[in-house]
């Protein structure tokens, strides 16, 4: 079967370590089941794969891709749970400490076929093409326990989500619109700004401006660049929502602003397969559709990672297989 694997790692030059061709089909061990991948989107974690993070040379080839929507061995429309925790788990498998993320320890969905434990599997909704089923496991699952599960938020809230353009910023942005909550972003660059705004962003800002107001919560993917806007951009009381940190995971603490404040700080990771289960259908309930940057067929994947690498992207990238 045609897949997009790590072949080597780079870290100066990810792009280098990437490779596009045949790789056997998998085989599914009791309990896993194998899906016909229809699209498959593109996540930050891909380029760290390329970049050696989460992976040993022993590992590689690696197949990767955390995301992905298909066909079963039955011919049921589904989306693959990224999350592969311990078979003896019970609960909420991203506080398992054995679990780990499709392309990690298990070949991942850049590829015609994908296995995965039967468990992890979700119903696609009608309403959601293959191209916006891919978009959900890793960005838009993130975003979902960030907003409704780890921010302890209501309807009629302020929220700040630094760095508009990302795939997890932007599904904050229309998650939180649907949800009704105020919703301010940021970004750097003017265009993502306005773009932010079109999804249904409140009001949106340079990096860094000073705010109107103070908000309730602040949902971070970017780290050290805008740790400090986010601190202080919070009312008394109010929590900060990381998730990642890609420009640097160093910042200056603030810690007497943290405790004078009494400011909350969470982490949050990936989501669960309920909390995928339930996205999907608050989707496909409330019409709400991820925001896909470029559709390319999987042959083209390198034009993708490019893409992602130079930043040059606002939305989900979508590989159709």
């Amino acid at each position: 079967m045609f897949a997009v694997s790590a072949a080597r790692f780079s870290d100066s030059d990810p792009l280098s370590a990437l490779d596009l061709g045949e790789r056997p089909d998998p085989i599914a061990k009791d309990g896993w089941v194998t899906v016909d991948v229809k699209a498959a989107s593109l996540n930050h974690h891909d380029l760290w794969s390329l970049r050696g993070r989460g992976l040993k040379e022993e590992q590689l080839p690696m197949i990767l891709g955390c995301d992905a929507a298909g066909t079963d061995e039955d011919g049921n429309e589904v989306i693959v749970h990224a999350v592969i925790g311990d078979p003896e788990w019970k609960g909420d498998e991203t506080f398992d400490p054995k679990r780990s993320l499709l392309s990690e320890r298990y070949q991942g969905t850049f590829a015609e076929k994908v296995v995965v434990p039967r468990r992890n599997l979700v119903p696609k909704p009608a309403q959601l093409s293959w191209e916006e089923a891919a978009c959900l496991p890793t960005a838009w699952l993130t975003a979902y326990r960030m907003l409704f599960t780890r921010a302890g938020i209501s309807p009629g809230a302020t929220i700040l989500v630094q760095g508009a353009g990302g795939g997890v910023a932007t599904a904050l942005i229309s998650l939180g619109r649907a949800a009704g909550l105020r919703v301010w972003a940021t970004s750097r660059d003017e265009a993502k700004r306005e773009r932010a705004l079109s999804l249904g962003a409140d009001q949106v800002f340079a990096s860094g401006a000073r705010l109107p107001e103070r908000v309730d919560a602040v949902f971070e993917t970017v780290g050290e660049a805008t740790w400090s806007h986010s601190v202080r951009s919070l009312k008394p009381g109010g929590t900060i929502v990381i998730s990642g940190a890609t420009s640097g995971d160093a910042p200056p603490a603030e810690l007497t602003r943290i405790f004078f404040l009494q400011l909350s700080v969470v982490g949050s990771t990936m989501g669960s397969r309920d909390e995928l289960e339930r996205l999907a259908q608050f989707m496909a309930t409330t019409g709400v559709k991820p925001l896909i940057d470029e559709v390319l067929p999987l042959q083209d994947a390198r034009r993708g990672f490019e893409k992602m690498h130079s930043g040059d992207l606002f939305g989900k990238i979508v590989f159709t297989v």
